[in-house]
Formats: C-alpha cells, structure tokens, sequence
C-alpha cells in the first residue's frame, strides 16, 4: 500500500492526466475535451502546494528584474545550441531576450523539481514542461532568431519563402511534422542494407537473410538476428564500416538477419503469438542450413521483446535450440523510470489500443512522431529553424533517411505490448502467455548478454540493466558510450568510442556503475569476444548460400524491406 496521503496520490492522478492530454498531440488519441480538463486540474493541483509555486514565482520575478537591469548572469547550458549565435551576446535587445526566456526555463523545470510527487510522476511532469518551455523559445520564431533575420535580409526574402514552401510540404505529406532527412541518396541494397547476401526462407510475417561468409572458417553455431518490429531492420547494415552484419561476418560468424514484413490494416490480429511462430520457422530454416543443433540469437529494442517471449516459451517446453541470447536496448521491465514510461498509462494505452484497433495498425508515422516529441529541440524545432526560418533543405543523413523509412505495427501485437507494459507481465512468473505456454524468464538458463547506452532517451540504460536479474543463467550486462541509435551503429575503430564493463551483477544499475571499467573502442568487439566460446568450433565456410531445401529467394536485403 501507497504511503502517500490521500491529498498526495490526488495530485500524482492529476499530472498524470495532464501529462496524457498533452501526450495526445504526439498522438495517443485523447480528445480536446479530456485535454481541458486534464489541464484545469493540473492548475488544482498547482494550487494545492502555493508555498511550491510563491518561492518559484518570486525568484522568476527576481531575476526578470536583473535581465531588463542588464545584471543577469543566466547563461545556456554547455550543450544548448539555440543561442550559441553572437547577437545574444553583443546584442542587448537578444541578450535580454534569451535571458528572459532561460530564466523562465530554469524556473519551471525548478518548480517541477519542488513538486512532492513520487519519481514516475517528476519524469512526467518534467516532459510536459520540456514540451512547453521548448515550444515556446524565442529562437523558433523568424523574429527571436537573428541568424534567421540575417539569412532573410541576406537572400533577399528568398530563405522566407522557401521555408514557407518546406512547411507547405510537410503539412502535406509529412503530417505537419518538419522532415529531418534527405533521403533520396540513400536506398536499401544500395548506399544501405548492402552487405552481401540472400533471402534463403520467406514466410507471410518475415524475409530471413542469409550473409555470404568472408572468412574461410566460420563458427558451426550461427546467429539469427531479430530486430525490432518498429523499425526496418537495416540500421543493423547501415553501410559498409558501419555495418553490424559486416562484424559479425568478419568475426566468422554465420549470420542470419529477420526482415519483417511491413504491415498492413489486413494484418491486423498479427499478434506476439504470430511474430514467435514466424521467428521459429526461421530458427529452423537456420538450423537446416547450418547443419547446426543450435543458435544464438540477437534482439534488438521492441524485437528484444519478442525474443524474451520466445526464449520463455522455449523454456517451459523444454526446448534447447537456442543457446545464448543477447538483449540490444531492450526494456523488459517497465517499472524503472524512463521517458518512455511517462506516456505510459490506462488512458494512454486504451486510447492508443482504440486507435490502432481503428485503423488496423499503429502507423509508423505516428510512432516516429511519438520518438520526436521525446527530443523535441533535437528532433522537432531544430528542423523548424534549418527548414523554414532558414529556408534550408533538411541533410542528406543515412541515419535519418533509416528512421524516415518508418515501418507499421500490427494493432494486435501493439496491444500486446501495451499491455505488457502497463502491467510489466514479463517480470512476473506466467505474467505474459505464448503460443499456449504461461512463461517465466527465470527459467531461461542460456548463458545472456545484455547491452544499454548511456545517453538513450528511448531504452535508458538503468532500465536495460534490470534485464540481467530476470533472466536464469549466466549473465553480463556492458553499458556503451552514446544514446540508442550510436549504441546499434558502434563500429570498431571509433576514436570516440568507449564502454564500461563489470562482471558481478549489482542489485541496482547505480551499483553496477560505480565498480564498472572504463574500455576505449566499440562493445562490438567485446560482444564478437563473448560470443566466440557461444560459437562452437569452427568448419570450412559454406561455398553458396542457402541449401536444397532451401534455396536463395533473391539477394539480400530482398523484398519486404522495400514495402
């Protein structure tokens, strides 16, 4: 039971649906109403600690004062890149202005941090405060941003209407969010998704890829890669040096990449059920091929997910045709406080069941727009400004054109990984059924390796770390440099690159961390070390691709990827 006074658990309630009305907008399907109301008892709840927001509201009083006094010392952060122009520096109209506007900020954020709230509900309030106080920055309008005046004046009104033409665009082909990318450059078989290989297997959900060997001994135990159902799998081979499949490869591993199948509203009921039948026909055709009696297998985010169902199915039955299993980004419990789990509520779940109930399928614009509102200022109105105040392209970046390639989730299977986490069934004993088996994690006893980033705003890596203390066997937890996606594209050689390491398995994430070691270079190369005793001994390199039984479809990165 809450030892929260009943006065406390009500305000908790309400900005939690304040913070639900304002996640309708990046969209989870609220209505204006419920908006309204959600943010008339937000202000209630504002009114019920006034001592919280009396001492905020003087010390924003205070220091407005200091700004039009020109004494103000507020200054950006070290990485706010918004007012890094020099006319807020030299210019005391902008200075004042940008100061105004940051001590707003500071205040706001402080007022949230006053807040007797429990951790869960501060994560949400302070997205809804990042929500607003970076909407409202100076810098996002064509007036409070003087690099964008200069480009106007400099181009004679021609950045003015080019970015109007941008926004006319986006509004109409890109839901009215601004485009981050180019990607035209960039096409999967191509510039990306170009390491050699065949499909060798297809079924109705998936594309399975087969890469050519380029060493001549590989590992007899070959690796099936399951990546995430959000994304097209091919982040995985971005491109030639920056390409995991390439490593793993290189490393002479036999490796096998799932491609899922891009869904439609006529795929509707694919559920948890189909996507783990779908990835045992896989793991067989793998097995046939290799002449293997095992695999290891590789999950990745929300396909990390999927593979923990499986391995639970795997391990109430029985079955031992997996032999390691390695987590990339994955959160399998959801009770560890993350900006993900701030939109996470019955509201929000049951109205974003509803809508993808409606349509057949969560749109995978709707989930990139979900992914930009958690980073507002790096992925919403730096494109705002490059786009329309400075009448720019957006750039050419393979990363981006990747994430703009957005994939749809099944409404099924969405539902089932709302409900997932609204109740986090997989950290519970028969929590979560598969394929009509009740499944338990801790009854998995294949050795694991487990993997966060630092920096990730999707997947923090606190919430990564708990995956080590639900699963059974041997496990080891390596936390990486850089946020979600610089952790799935880490090649070796990267000057910047570095990982921490820590063999014992701490109760808490911030334990793990204290005694971890600091290791220059990619956890791609500690992995394919891991790996290597996972692999079995070593045979000659196969001289094709496929087998009798299953012959190369077409090369890689084959069809559904291009859907």
């Amino acid at each position: 039971m809450s030892n929260k006074s009943p006065e406390q658990q009500t305000d908790r309630e309400l900005i939690s649906a304040t913070v639900d009305a304002i996640t309708a907008t990046v969209p989870v399907g609220l209505q204006p109403a419920q908006a309204f109301s959600a943010a008339a008892r937000f202000a209630q709840t504002l009114a019920k600690q006034p001592q919280v927001v009396a001492r905020r509201a003087a010390q924003l009083v205070t220091e407005q004062a200091k700004v039009l006094a020109g004494t103000s010392t507020v200054e950006p952060g070290p990485k706010d890149r918004r007012f890094t122009d020099e006319a807020f520096q030299e210019n005391a109209m902008y200075k004042r202005l940008a100061q105004s506007y940051l001590a707003m900020d500071q205040q706001v954020h402080g007022l949230v941090a006053d807040l007797d709230i429990d951790e869960k509900s501060r994560l949400r309030t302070e997205f809804l405060a990042d929500l607003i106080t970076d909407a409202i920055a100076p810098t996002n309008t064509l007036l409070g941003n003087p690099a964008a005046l200069r480009e106007a004046r400099r181009t004679k009104g021609q950045s003015v209407r080019d970015g109007l033409r941008h926004f006319a665009h986006d509004v109409k082909e890109n839901g009215g969010m601004p485009s981050m990318v180019d990607s035209r450059p960039f096409t999967p078989g191509d510039s990306v998704a170009a390491t050699e290989g065949s499909v060798i297997f297809r079924n109705e959900v998936l594309e399975l890829i087969q890469y050519a060997p380029t060493t001549t001994k590989v590992f007899q135990r070959p690796i099936v890669v399951v990546p995430p159902q959000i994304n097209k799998y091919y982040i995985l081979d971005l491109a030639p040096g920056r390409s995991l499949f390439e490593h793993l490869v290189g490393a002479g591993h036999q490796t096998f990449a799932i491609s899922w199948r891009n869904p439609g509203p006529e795929q509707r009921d694919w559920n948890l059920d189909t996507y783990c039948a779908a990835i045992i026909e896989a793991i067989d055709a793998t097995l046939e091929i290799t002449g293997a009696k095992g695999v290891n297998m590789l999950g990745v985010c929300a396909g990390g997910i999927t593979q923990a169902a499986l391995l639970g199915h795997f391990a109430a039955t029985g079955d031992k045709r997996v032999s390691s299993a390695s987590f990339l980004v994955t959160i399998i419990d959801w009770d560890v406080p993350s900006t993900m789990g701030t939109m996470i509520s019955r509201p929000v779940t049951e109205a974003a069941k509803r809508r993808s109930q409606q349509q057949g399928v969560l749109k995978g614009d709707d989930l990139n727009k979900i992914f930009a509102w958690l980073r507002p200022n790096d992925l919403v109105w730096n494109y705002v400004v490059n786009n329309y105040l400075m009448g720019r392209n957006p750039p050419a970046f393979d990363v981006l054109a990747w994430n703009g390639d957005s994939t749809n989730l099944p409404a099924a299977l969405h539902a089932d990984f709302m409900d997932i986490a609204i109740t986090n069934a997989m950290t519970h004993a028969d929590g979560v059924e598969v394929l009509d088996t009740p499944i338990d994690l801790g009854a998995i006893d294949c050795p694991s390796f487990v993997v966060g980033a630092v920096t990730d705003h999707i997947t923090p890596w606190e919430a990564c770390y708990e995956t080590v203390k639900l699963l059974g066997g041997d496990s080891e937890f390596v936390l990486s440099s850089q946020g979600h996606i610089q952790a799935l594209v880490n090649p070796a050689g990267n000057p910047k690159g570095k990982y921490y390491t820590n063999p014992d398995v701490a109760e808490t994430a911030t334990e793990w961390r204290e005694n971890a070691v600091e290791h220059a270079g990619s956890w791609w190369d500690h992995w394919t070390k891991w790996l290597t005793p996972q692999g079995g001994r070593k045979v000659n390199a196969p001289t094709k691709l496929g087998s009798k039984a299953h012959p190369p479809i077409m090369p890689a990165p084959g069809s559904y990827v291009l859907n």
